[in-house]
């Protein structure tokens, strides 16, 4: 069908912008009308930039949340040097060159990028600017910059040179090799002395990055810029950019495409998956395994196997007699609040009978071939159909079907194989790309749709969430993505290779994807489906960094038995239980980093050279992690260490198990033996964490003399939509005593425990 619809290659012709012709000014910028394009630049109230060429405007967009942000009234577009032009705001400098290079400079004019002219491949017969015409555009970054981004990527988080396809396809057994991601996105993050910057293309077409870091000349010799290739296969050529810090810039991309969602407060806890094909006795099994041995559970999440022939929105009657029940006595005394988490997969058995199908098919809600009938894959139930979520009356008709599930007493949904998968398709399973789809009333085919694929299903399915229990915030992860999925969910990330390597791998993907804007993530404990089962050494070193994710999640791999703490031995159960009882400890201050999160952009887990991104030692390191401000995580990352070498920032840190004091910046040595991974905490800062009694208590760490600190805590995380304050603390240094004031008030409020006044 494809061979048959799509446009078959030939002929084509190369376009460039040719000079420049003259310029309309409109508010915040305007229009440059060049030979043989135009290119639009505004600069918005924020100081966020937008470009795009032969009349592509900011909407529509499945990124953008809403409308996007007003122009800055006071940029302008006025004539420059040698027939180019410029827009000039307070927080960037705009310029246009005559032959259509730009430049996005900081206001004191150092170049940030430059971005060469675009050149478009277009049928010799076709008009310009089509669906039909693949473009690309070759950019310059100062030489030394360094990436990161493009929605989480292996090995990294730096990303070094070379290819980075944008088209979201599962991992192993699905897909191989380390180029493939459930979740792409061209957003893209360039560090560097003269500033950082995030770039993004707004265009969900397949294609590919092309990265090549810069050399800086020695002694007199000249300076080699890093560069940037985007090639795309079609779709518009437009474009974002946002600078400043790294704080800065999260807080307008979150201004552009929504505030990452808050995930209820027992999905900051310990969950466990179990994906194989156990019933309700394998369930109590294992909430009962956590119960006896004192080890805390929030959630178990049922894979396909609890569904009735793997047909979504179905239970097995057989295995699963009164799940109601069941999710009834798990979240009462019996389990100590464990919920269900129910997964769900967009493929639908294209059977008469079935009430999904027959539902989806009196709304004609499928996705259609060039022939006009549905598009028929293989999902996990059989020959299936999948539903056009980029139609907002299919989506509408999805979200109702949650009902059921909150009706079985699940509390949480987890999307898989929504990439989508059809496992018809050797070499790329997905839907062919000449598929039909809505694409909001616009219509398209699946070379458009297939990166926002799961994007519209989360939204399909927080929207019903939303309407069915508005009260409640959806609790949603989604294997697959695209920019702006933080507004609906969280996801988890897709080591496509096991053992130590995919324990590197994922921390590498969490850091990148928080930089995306997709704060809420994880790595399962263990390593991907399919891996061999870990060495107990392997698994305690990843279960103990998973305990600092903001996703905290074990299941099981299919034919290795399941993957809990007992099953190692009890050396790695006792060190287990010491990560376990560490996580709910901090539950309070992940609790708070969420509300950060929601109200900020800011991610929970950061790099290192989150706060100082000049530093170029931190850019470099990729083996530790910032979790908010306050605590320094490092890993263990390979076999048999029980001492590492750890980075530091500038300031005064304390080792959180021995108290001992550490300096940075520079790189200091720290014990790691199998009992923990070393963690430290920032001078002057307050964590809010668990006290004895359930309640909240501070915990802070001694500034050094002369220099304050402070801190803030989400006063009740809670799980419904109203507001939370956030109260803000100070701490100061009072002679040998460290004083705590709660900002607006006279009294603290709780309970304070400092730590490292002695030292």
């Amino acid at each position: 069908m494809d061979a048959r619809t799509l446009p078959r290659g030939g002929r084509e012709r190369a376009r460039v912008p040719g000079p420049a012709r003259g310029a309309e000014p409109r508010p915040g910028g305007g229009v440059v009308h060049f030979e043989r394009s135009s290119l639009r630049v505004r600069v918005t109230a924020g100081g966020m930039v937008f470009c795009g060429w032969d009349g592509a405007g900011p909407e529509p967009s499945y990124a953008l949340a809403g409308a996007y942000p007003q122009a800055d009234p006071r940029a302008v577009l006025e004539p420059d040097k040698d027939g180019g032009w410029r827009v000039v705001s307070e927080r960037v400098l705009v310029t246009v060159t005559r032959l259509g290079a730009v430049e996005v400079r900081t206001p004191g004019g150092v170049v940030l990028r430059r971005d060469l002219p675009p050149r478009w491949w277009e049928p010799a017969d076709g008009a310009e600017g089509g669906a039909g015409s693949r473009w690309t555009q070759r950019s310059e970054v100062p030489a030394d910059a360094r990436f990161f981004g493009l929605g989480g990527r292996a090995p990294g988080p730096r990303l070094r040179g070379g290819p980075y396809r944008l088209w979201n396809a599962g991992p192993a057994p699905f897909r191989t090799g380390r180029g493939t991601r459930s979740l792409t996105m061209p957003v893209l993050w360039v560090v560097a002395d003269a500033g950082g910057h995030l770039l993004f293309h707004d265009n969900s077409w397949d294609g590919v990055v092309t990265l090549r870091e810069g050399v800086e000349g020695a002694g007199s010799g000249h300076d080699r810029p890093g560069r940037c290739e985007v090639r795309m296969s079609g779709g518009p050529l437009r474009y974002w950019v946002l600078t400043g810090a790294p704080s800065r810039v999260l807080h307008g991309w979150r201004a552009l495409t929504g505030a990452p969602v808050l995930p209820p407060r027992w999905a900051l806890g310990h969950q466990a998956g179990l994906w194989g094909a156990g019933g309700e006795h394998e369930v109590r099994r294992v909430v009962a395994g956590y119960a006896e041995r004192g080890l805390p559970l929030s959630a178990v999440h049922l894979g396909a196997g609890h569904h009735r022939g793997r047909r979504g929105f179905t239970v097995d009657s057989g295995r699963f007699p009164d799940l109601p029940a069941l999710a009834a006595s798990l979240r009462g005394a019996e389990g100590g609040g464990v919920r269900l988490v129910s997964c769900v997969d967009p493929a639908v058995r294209a059977e008469p009978g079935d009430a999904v199908y027959d539902g989806g098919r009196d709304e004609d809600a499928f996705v259609r071939d060039p022939l006009g009938g549905p598009v028929r894959g293989l999902g996990l139930a059989g020959e299936s159909v999948y539903p056009d979520f980029t139609d907002p009356r299919v989506r509408k008709w999805w979200g109702g079907l949650y009902s059921e599930r909150l009706a079985r007493g699940f509390a949480g949904f987890c999307h898989e194989m929504n990439d989508p998968v059809s496992l018809a398709v050797v070499g790329d399973p997905t839907l062919p790309r000449s598929a039909g789809h809505c694409l909001e009333s616009r219509g398209g085919d699946h070379r458009e749709a297939h990166n926002v694929y799961a994007l519209a299903m989360a939204r399909a399915g927080f929207e019903g969430l939303r309407g069915l229990r508005p009260h409640e915030w959806p609790f949603l992860l989604s294997r697959s993505g695209w920019a702006g999925l933080q507004r609906y969910g969280g996801t988890w990330t897709d080591q496509a290779s096991a053992g130590w390597e995919g324990l590197r791998d994922a921390l590498a993907q969490v850091i990148g994807l928080g930089l995306c804007g997709v704060p809420y993530c994880g790595a399962d404990v263990g390593g991907p489906a399919g891996a061999p089962r870990p060495s107990p050494e392997l698994y305690l070193r990843w279960f103990q960094l998973a305990a600092y994710l903001p996703l905290f999640r074990t299941f099981a791999v299919p034919g290795s038995g399941r993957l809990e703490p007992w099953e190692f031995g009890p050396e790695v159960l006792g060190h287990a239980r010491a990560a376990l009882r560490e996580r709910e400890r901090l539950l309070p201050y992940f609790a708070t980093l969420a509300r950060l999160a929601h109200r900020s952009g800011a991610p929970y887990v950061r790099p290192l050279w989150w706060a100082a991104p000049k530093d170029r030692a931190l850019r470099e390191c990729e083996d530790a992690f910032l979790l908010g401000d306050a605590l320094l995580v490092a890993p263990v990352l390979e076999p048999g260490v029980v001492r590492r070498t750890v980075r530091l920032p500038r300031g005064r840190w304390y080792d959180t198990a021995t108290g001992r004091v550490h300096r940075g910046p520079g790189q200091v040595v720290v014990e790691a033996p199998p009992a923990r991974i070393p963690v430290l905490a920032r001078a002057g800062s307050v964590v809010p964490v668990a006290g004895p009694g359930g309640g909240i208590e501070l915990e802070v760490w001694a500034p050094p003399p002369g220099r304050t600190g402070g801190g803030v805590v989400a006063a009740d995380p809670g799980d419904g939509f109203g507001r939370v304050e956030l109260e803000r603390f100070s701490v100061r240094m009072l002679g040998r005593e460290v004083v705590v004031a709660r900002e607006g008030a006279s009294e603290v409020g709780y309970p304070v425990r400092v730590r490292g006044a002695g030292a």
